[in-house]
């Protein structure tokens, strides 16, 4: 388990208060970040109720000191480019650099349809976003954009105050098939998906060939799955919070196909527990 990084997953579904807990007792924990999801309707269930990611990832950040904090991942089809800069902007000013920068193409079908919001076709989607990135990185690092894209048009667009973190803020890149991977090769400072461990042994590959081909270093980018029980129970993998064993198992199965951070989904308050064996085995937290 030395050099890995590992982040929880929070769904905001529950009252505030009890989500501030839930982020201070995480970080006492010694988890390195922690993330909740940018939707509007909630992709499991979606009558369950759900706050707003960035409004509440800057009420949280206050709440933290120390952990790094973002949205696995923002979707760029709920907002224009710019505005997801500004609100990183914000929210990096708010937790005194600690924003790691979640972004993606979009996926959930459903809150598309309710509430009437344009999702497109993938080959559009991920065109958008590629266009996307090729803004939000530059209005991060302070300079002034002007574009005549397919998708934005901007002139002359800049944003201030500059962000805490120089040159800007870290992105973490959600990206499953190869067109995304091509985009993650060229922007992320981390990529994150998730998947069987043969899916991401593969999807590192073509990670990694897609840097080569562009002339970066593929040791510039971090390697991060997701892991939750729907993709590691159907592979015959334990539950990661059952025992400290079952969860060295699991990342270690994982690093072996080339991860080398963890965004985890919540343990339950019944394993609360054993994720303080955890943290005190792995982590090395005194709890």
């Amino acid at each position: 388990m030395k050099g890995l990084r590992f982040g929880v997953t929070v769904v905001q579904s529950d009252p505030y208060p009890i989500l501030a807990e839930k982020w201070r007792y995480f970080e006492e924990l010694g988890f390195y970040s922690i993330w909740h999801c940018d939707h509007l309707l909630r992709s499991l269930d979606p009558t369950a109720p759900l706050f707003e990611a960035w409004t509440l990832l800057a009420a949280l950040a206050a709440e933290t000191p120390r952990i790094r904090v973002g949205a696995l991942v923002s979707s760029n089809v709920l907002r224009h480019p710019a505005l997801l800069a500004q609100q990183a902007i914000t929210v990096d000013h708010v937790s005194e650099g600690r924003l790691e920068l979640g972004v993606g193409c979009g996926w959930f079908e459903e809150e598309h349809r309710r509430f009437g919001i344009p999702l497109f076709e993938p080959g559009v989607r991920v065109g958008r976003f590629s266009e996307a990135m090729g803004i939000i990185d530059p209005l991060l690092r302070g300079e002034t954009v002007s574009r005549e894209g397919r998708h934005y048009r901007l002139s002359g667009a800049r944003l201030r105050p500059r962000p805490v973190q120089r040159p800007r803020p870290p992105f973490t890149v959600a990206a499953h098939g190869p067109r995304m991977l091509r985009i993650c090769a060229r922007f992320a400072d981390r990529w994150n998906s998730f998947g069987t461990v043969e899916e991401i042994a593969e999807r590192n590959r073509i990670l990694d060939a897609e840097c080569e081909r562009i002339g970066r270093d593929p040791a510039e980018i971090s390697r991060s799955v997701h892991v939750e029980e729907f993709t590691t129970a159907p592979q015959g993998l334990p539950d990661v919070w059952s025992s400290p064993g079952a969860f060295a198992e699991v990342m270690g199965r994982y690093t072996e196909a080339g991860a080398n951070e963890f965004t985890i989904t919540q343990p339950r308050p019944d394993q609360y527990e054993t994720a303080e064996k955890i943290a005190s085995e792995v982590f090395g937290t005194p709890v």
